[in-house]
């Protein structure tokens, strides 16, 4: 799941959790919500993962390991995963399958996809897809409340406006600058059209790049392209670009 670029952090050791679902529905028609309460307290940090056990998926009915960003906030019960539907996939159509009362296994926490900024400097939160749960859980995160950055910038890309993920819910957010780029929006759309690589090259000269950690999650080829216009273009340190990137 991570090409992880962080600065190193005290680790807690992942152990196995029972995890009983409490609900499971549809954000969107590709997206759903599976929240679940662990048979213990569940210690994480905003921007880990939990490593789903499905069972009898892999070759030789041996069970396989999957991995899902947490979007919901330390602390809260129920946990919260945002997860695509992929046609074929074990995982998420095991994780889909699941009714309230059902449980399923989880090793947890795992990565190093953690906020790190200072209160002085600007954060920038670049996703696509199920690539925003991470920040998510990290905006409601406590730490993050305490002590927020300068300013946040949320750039997040996806297919078209039935695919828009938790923008109601932070749209007001306090000193956030929200952007939703749709590659193929349908008619009526009067935001951003493009990829989340357009909206930040038309940023220009304004925006403050190297006072700014940047934070990219989901699609490869799209933080590929990130880091080459912030690394290459923009002069950012990659020490300010911090990366998780989903397969």
């Amino acid at each position: 799941m991570s090409e992880i670029q962080v600065k190193p952090t005290e680790k807690k050791k992942p152990i196995e959790y029972q995890c009983e679902v409490i609900s499971n529905k549809h954000l969107t028609p590709t997206v759903f919500e599976l929240k679940f309460r662990p048979h213990e307290a569940f210690d994480f940090k905003a921007g880990q993962f939990i490593s789903v056990i499905v069972p009898g998926a892999g070759p030789g009915g041996r069970n396989l390991r999957r991995a899902y960003s947490i979007a919901s906030e330390p602390g809260r019960d129920p946990i919260e995963l945002c997860v695509k539907l992929v046609e074929g996939g074990p995982g998420t159509n095991y994780l889909h399958r699941l009714q309230p009362g059902q449980k399923f296994a989880g090793v947890a926490p795992y990565g190093d996809f953690l906020y790190v900024t200072p209160s002085k400097r600007y954060a920038a939160f670049i996703s696509t897809g199920t690539g925003i749960a991470p920040f998510r859980s990290m905006m409601l995160s406590r730490d993050f409340r305490e002590a927020p950055p300068k300013g946040v910038f949320s750039i997040f890309g996806v297919r078209d406006q039935s695919e828009i993920l938790y923008e109601d819910e932070f749209r007001d957010y306090p000193g956030l600058r929200w952007t939703t780029c749709l590659s193929r929006p349908a008619p009526g759309w009067s935001g951003f059209t493009g990829r989340v690589t357009h909206s930040l090259e038309q940023a220009g000269e304004a925006f403050p790049w190297l006072e700014t950690d940047f934070y990219l999650c989901g699609n490869g080829d799209m933080i590929k392209e990130i880091k080459a216009l912030l690394l290459e273009r923009r002069g950012v340190s990659k020490e300010a670009v911090h990366v998780e990137k989903y397969y």
